[in-house]
């Protein structure tokens, strides 16, 4: 079994050290009992797309401090967070530092190294495209023998980028949201449609509470199996950790037996 640890709390706004400190400290309470714990998109800030000075680097302190949490804990952790690389230019002689945001998600293994993967689908209502740079990395992370795409929040509505790929299957749809109730009920319609075209196991991590535009997010975090049965699902507004358990075996054998997937049509991303 491969158990993932979905944490649904409210995040406090722009408030980076109040939101790794809740945050590590819902994972040190669940050492021993899962091998991944899910957090929200953005958990350290919430949804902010006008506050440059929130980014860090991969170096950077959020990193840090959840990858001590992984070694610590023995439980992988898996998210997002405004993201800054930065780069250097030579103009005229001189050399010049250009600095790009991404909304940028990552899966740390305990002792390990990370994997990071960009939100490709920039949210424009919010002016996300704006503020972040699109990624375009289609990435399977494999862990204890598992295969998992991450999408990030609005990349759960475009399923051609969620498309289980025949040639780089993955076995576990891992989404970190910031999803607020007043459209919720597309959330829970996308999350069990990429399920089933895809034929695999799906985890959502969503938050509860305000933020500081206004919206409020009521949750509706899940996980389901490959009968569109809920393994672990939030009521309304409900914070607190929830452990989902995953046989990859059973899925596996389920693929073999009726092999749906494998007559999905194929595309090809520009």
């Amino acid at each position: 079994m491969f158990r993932v640890a979905i944490l649904q709390y409210p995040i406090i706004w722009a408030d980076k050290e109040a939101n790794l400190r809740a945050a590590v400290r819902r994972i040190k309470r669940i050492k021993g009992k899962a091998d991944l714990a899910l957090l929200p998109e953005m958990f350290t800030t919430g949804f902010c797309t006008d506050r440059p000075e929130l980014a860090e680097t991969i170096d950077g302190r959020t990193i840090q401090v959840l990858q001590q949490t992984a070694d610590l804990t023995g439980i992988a952790v898996c998210g997002s967070f405004i993201c800054e690389d930065i780069s250097t230019t030579h103009l005229n002689g001189s050399e010049q530092e250009q600095k790009t945001l991404y909304n940028r998600g990552f899966f740390l293994r305990p002792n390990g190294q990370p994997t990071f993967v960009d939100k490709a689908h920039l949210y424009a209502h919010s002016h996300e495209d704006k503020f972040f740079t699109a990624g375009n990395d289609r990435t399977v992370i494999d862990y204890k023998g598992v295969r998992m795409r991450l999408l990030i929040c609005y990349d759960l509505r475009f399923p051609v980028w969620a498309r289980n790929d025949m040639d780089n299957p993955y076995d576990l749809i891992l989404v970190a949201a910031n999803w607020p109730e007043i459209r919720i009920q597309y959330w829970d319609a996308l999350i069990a449609a990429r399920a089933t075209e895809n034929q695999c196991y799906i985890c959502a991590a969503n938050p509860v509470g305000d933020d500081g535009i206004g919206l409020h997010y009521n949750g509706h975090s899940v996980a389901y199996d490959t009968h569109l049965n809920p393994l672990v699902h939030f009521p309304n507004n409900q914070q607190g950790t929830r452990i989902a358990e995953f046989d990859i075996d059973k899925l596996h054998h389920f693929r073999q037996a009726l092999p749906l997937w494998q007559d999905a049509d194929r595309f090809q991303l520009l």
